[in-house]
């Protein structure tokens, strides 16, 4: 297992060793560290290296700089996750209902999710949750379309995001798996006649059987 370790300095006297972690929204990252209020390093996310702006006299560890990569390419990867699109119930004709649209593992907070029905743009009904944090420092955020399902209509559920070259888009159709109401009284009868010729069988093998026992 892969472990990043940060080194630690110690001294004689008292001094302060600050990092800091700057998030910004336009989806970049500034990386950098300090000593007793000087810098002394950054991290240059898109070259995925470490920049030193003093003379160094320590020897790195040489897993950091892998390390960091693996997580930047962690971090860049999750964006290019679809979201998530489902009814909160099972659908039924002329039933209200609701579409959520789940989106995950996003950074920074700035989002934005669009909703549409069979391509035109739809604002009524729609409502946005609060950002959700993961442990990763990423989010997650729900969006959810109220709606009354008919066979055929199509919805889509859109992303935009800063760290997002073109918007992500997923769709989902209405569909209906629902056995033909009118089709249960002929099943239940098909059902019905099938364990009465079943029960008058074994009646008369029954009668035969003890018929010739007699």
């Amino acid at each position: 297992m892969n472990k990043c370790l940060i080194p630690l300095f110690c001294f004689s006297v008292p001094h302060e060793i600050t990092y800091f972690v700057g998030c910004f929204v336009n989806g970049t990252i500034d990386m950098q560290s300090e000593f007793d209020g000087e810098e002394i390093l950054y991290i240059n996310i898109q070259k995925k290296e470490i920049v030193f702006t003093v003379p160094t006299f320590i020897d790195t560890d040489p897993d950091f700089g892998p390390c960091l990569k693996k997580k930047v390419n962690k971090t860049q990867q999750s964006f290019s996750l679809l979201p998530m699109i489902f009814p909160s119930r099972e659908v039924e004709p002329g039933v209200e209902n609701s579409l959520i649209c789940f989106v995950n593992n996003f950074y920074p907070p700035s989002i934005k999710v669009s909703w549409t029905k069979n391509g035109v743009p739809v604002r009524r009904g729609v409502s946005v949750g609060d950002y959700s944090p993961n442990n990763d420092q990423t989010f997650r955020q729900f969006s959810t379309l109220t709606f009354t399902p008919s066979e055929g209509d199509i919805y889509s559920c859109t992303v935009e995001h800063p760290a997002l070259e073109t918007p992500k888009t997923r769709i989902w159709e209405v569909e209906f798996y629902n056995t033909d109401p009118s089709l249960g009284p002929v099943i239940y009868c098909g059902v019905g006649l099938g364990l009465g010729v079943m029960g008058i069988t074994v009646g008369v093998f029954f009668i035969v059987k003890g018929q010739q026992a007699n």
